[in-house]
Formats: structure tokens, sequence, C-alpha cells
């Protein structure tokens, strides 16, 4: 029988290219549809990537390679006309570790001294503000509650007109002595502008396991303040204050840090303390 000879094979390799859109520059638009929003991206004279989405005005990243070092962290403005707005303290860190709740604290610690007003920040909502109001942190003409989009990092960072205008604000309207700037709930990425904030508080909770303070970030490094919260929770979630306080020694480089209950008070007096003692320095005024 005549041998049948087997059908040669042939085989395609296709080969995609994925542009990064940081390796080359270029002229031109992309437009990118998540759902209902649209998003653009083009690279600025200055060679950078920008792009703009949910409202907020164009901005870039700035890659970050390393969390850095607190004592190499950008010092506070000497410029500053706390005439124009007054000395503003930001509040940072992820989801749920307590910012808010912090902010409530403060509030109620300082206004019966001291001349406040308040700024939240809310990706979609306006529900820390209204927690504030609900709560009686301060008169409600006293609070603004502001909606990021997609981007809470943006607005305390790159495009911090969306928080600028309503500090100046209230600034003016009460003669503010120290204002509050709530940062929406982010990553360990994040930390303010010191175009924005004048102090920086940066608060973590044990509820996320003892190695966040380890994991780094510049929030976690360079925040004049490390808040660690809910301390009470850490035999819940087998989390170690030892360990913490360990690895916050080493990540701070001699910064200081505070571990705190804020919610039953545990703490607040002494973060109340570092807040006074940079408004005094930066201001020249005394405390009341």
């Amino acid at each position: 029988m005549p041998m049948t000879m087997p059908m040669p094979m042939t085989i395609i390799i296709i080969v995609t290219t994925t542009m990064i859109i940081n390796s080359h520059h270029h002229d031109h638009d992309h437009d990118h549809t998540h759902g209902d929003s649209t998003t653009k991206s083009w690279v600025g004279p200055d060679g950078k990537v920008y792009h703009s989405h949910d409202g907020l005005a164009p901005h870039s990243h700035e890659p970050i390679y390393s969390p850095g070092y607190f004592s190499r962290r950008a010092p506070p403005l000497l410029t500053r006309d706390f005439n124009e707005r007054a000395f503003t303290v930001g509040i940072g860190g992820p989801v749920g570790t307590g910012k808010t709740a912090l902010m409530l604290a403060l509030c109620k610690f300082l206004r019966d001294k001291y001349s406040l007003a308040a700024v939240t920040n809310d990706i979609f909502t306006k529900e820390d503000g209204e927690f504030l109001v609900k709560n009686g942190a301060l008169p409600e003409e006293r609070i603004r509650a502001v909606e990021t989009g997609g981007c809470p990092h943006a607005a305390i960072r790159e495009d911090i007109s969306i928080n600028l205008g309503p500090l100046e604000e209230l600034s003016n309207l009460f003669k503010a002595d120290i204002l509050l700037c709530e940062s929406g709930g982010d990553n360990l990425a994040a930390n303010f502008s010191r175009e924005l904030a004048d102090y920086i508080i940066y608060i973590i909770d044990v509820s996320a396991g003892d190695k966040i303070p380890r994991k780094g970030g510049p929030g976690i490094t360079q925040a004049d303040l490390l808040v660690i919260n809910k301390t009470d929770l850490a035999p819940a979630v087998g989390a170690d204050l030892t360990v913490m306080e360990r690895d916050a020694l080493r990540m701070r480089d001699g910064g200081p840090f505070v571990f705190a209950q804020v919610k039953h008070g545990v703490g607040v007096e002494e973060i109340v303390n570092h807040v006074l003692q940079a408004w005094e320095l930066a201001t020249g005024k005394k405390r009341h």
C-alpha cells in the first residue's frame, strides 16, 4: 500500500507589541473609556505624561522609586503667607484607618481655643464631611466636603487646586488659626504636597497587619507624624505592636510616631501637642 505522508504543519507566531506610554514622546492624544467616563492622556511640553478624568484638571503622576527618608523629606515652605491661608494640617492614609475619626477628635480638642475649619475628600460622595457635621465637630458652615473623583492622591499632590479653593475661602471667612484637610482614602504611595499641607499626619491601623510600617511608602516614611491607630484591635487580628514599633523606628529614620486609639481618645492629646508645636514654629504664635 502506498504510504501516506503527513501534511506539513505550519506554525504562525503572532507577536504583539505593547506600547508603554512613558517610553516615547508623541504629540497626539489617547482616549481611554472606562464605563461612562473618558480619560485622555498626552505628553506635555515638559515630557511628562498628563491625563484628565473625573472632573480633575490635567495632572501627571510622578514616578516614585523609593519611600524616601524622614530626614530628607520636603520641608515646610518658608515663604507661606498665613494671612492668605491659615496653617494647614493634612491628614492622609488608607481607607478605614481612622482619618475622619482623627479629624473629629482634633476638632473637639482644639475648637474652644482656636478658630478651626475643615475640608474632607471623598471620591464620589460627601460622606466624611457629613459625618463631621452629624457629630458636631464644628458648625456646618466651617466644613467643606470635596468630591475628588478617581484620583484622590492627585487632589493632595499634583492637582491641589480642588482643595486650595475651599481652604482659602474658609480661612478668610472665619479668620482661621488652623485648617484641617483630610485626603480621600488611598494607598501607601499617597502623600501631601507641601504647597497644600504645612504639617502632614499619616494614619495607618493595626487591622491591616503588623507588616504595614515596614512596607513603607512616602506617607509612612516622610509624614511629619505617623499615627498607628486602633491598637486595641491588635489581639483580634494577631498584630504584634512590638514589631510595628521596631519597624516604624527603622522606616521613619528617627521621625515621630504615636500609637493611638483615636475613637477612645487614647493618644489624641499627644497628636495635638505635635500639631501645636509645629503651628507655633511656623507662625511664631504661642498656643492658647
